[in-house]
């Protein structure tokens, strides 16, 4: 059989230093046939310069590379430029700071033919592993990203943007990138992919490094962009029109997301005690607790201990453990900082979510009216 033609994509923004790693690992790929097409979305630094030196439509050097360089019009801009000018009958998309192992596109090319007659392969999706750094907001990405794709099924919902490869023709029927959307591009297609028939695959040894995601503003930022985009999604997608496997995207976060009510319901309930005791009306002892203020500070007590219960419980209690037992120093300083990050995690996917019902309700970035 004929081992088809993939079209390797990418785009950048500012990311001079990622460009010559990720390009490289492409080239490096083992599968025999494949062209590569980047994409400069608007960067100010020294990308433009960078990538002209990769640019051989013609492969004279070996693999074709062809360079697009455009105005910052947004990932799934980008990406909608590289569908259209593909020759390829596969599409595969990645990231500038991820570094594909070389049989990524060989191993995911393996998982196209269906197993049974119900089967239509319209996606292949791999497994992202995210590097650790000696920072906490790296170990935690790290091991909740591992936990998840241990859970991941051989059918799934999402074809994982850093990872993924479609058939050029069913995207292309299903309406291929928008560049009105706001994040989120790889869930939108896979969705519209799925109601269309077709079946995404998950081939576990088709394996990309990302880099450390490193820096809680960075992380916080990209949590609040998920966030924002997913009620893009539930609301194109509502769950009684959704068919085939469970929702894959948000991971920890649906437990993290009820974390900020648990601490507002904490600090209320708790602040009548503490302002007793400040104030001097309640002396702290036996006698404190058959006053109705310590009453109220045992719901407290029973709130945190929920917290306790959510942060050890499921994906987000996997994070946990690995995360404290892959500190071998300062445990005592990864306890509170996991429960520290996961509030600011919290406030932040708030924080998306009110942003994406205001673009819902001003029908902006992607959303339909």
């Amino acid at each position: 059989m004929d081992l088809p033609k993939v079209s390797i994509t990418v785009c950048v923004r500012n990311g001079v230093h990622w460009i010559e790693d990720c390009i490289e690992s492409l080239r490096a790929q083992t599968h025999p046939c494949i062209e590569i097409l980047v994409v400069n979305d608007g960067s100010t630094d020294r990308c433009e310069d960078v990538l002209n030196a990769f640019h051989d439509p013609g492969g004279q050097r070996g693999v074709p590379v062809r360079v697009h360089h455009q105005a910052a019009l947004g990932l799934s801009a980008g990406r909608a430029w590289a569908l259209e000018n593909a020759t390829g009958a596969w599409v595969a998309i990645t990231d500038i700071d991820v570094r594909p192992e070389p049989d990524w596109i060989a191993n995911m090319v393996a998982q196209i033919n269906p197993v049974d007659e119900h089967e239509t392969v319209v996606a292949v999706t791999g497994r992202t592993v995210f590097e650790q750094a000696e920072d906490l907001v790296s170990r935690l990405r790290s091991v909740e990203i591992a936990a998840k794709y241990r859970a991941r099924p051989r059918r799934t919902s999402l074809a994982n943007g850093p990872c993924s490869m479609f058939n050029r023709e069913a995207l292309m029927a299903v309406g291929g990138f928008d560049p009105s959307w706001y994040h989120a591009e790889d869930m939108e297609v896979s969705l519209r992919l799925i109601r269309a028939g077709g079946t995404i695959v998950y081939a576990r040894d088709a394996l990309v490094r990302h880099v450390p995601e490193s820096g809680i503003d960075h992380f916080l930022a990209k949590r609040k962009r998920d966030a924002r985009a997913h009620v893009r999604i539930v609301r194109h997608h509502p769950k009684r029109q959704r068919t085939g496997p469970g929702f894959d995207f948000l991971g920890s976060s649906t437990m993290v997301l009820c974390l900020l009510p648990l601490w507002l319901a904490i600090f209320t309930s708790g602040l009548p005690f503490l302002v007793g005791v400040l104030r001097g009306d309640i002396e702290l002892g036996q006698n404190a607790l058959e006053r109705w203020e310590g009453t109220v500070l045992l719901v407290s007590v029973g709130l945190l201990l929920v917290h306790e219960l959510l942060l050890w419980r499921g994906r987000l209690g996997v994070v946990n453990r690995e995360v404290l037992r892959s500190t071998k120093e300062h445990r005592l300083r990864s306890f509170f900082g996991v429960r520290w990050l996961t509030f600011r995690w919290s406030v932040a996917l708030w924080q998306g979510l009110i942003l994406g019902c205001i673009d819902a309700l001003l029908g902006r970035n992607g959303h339909r009216r």
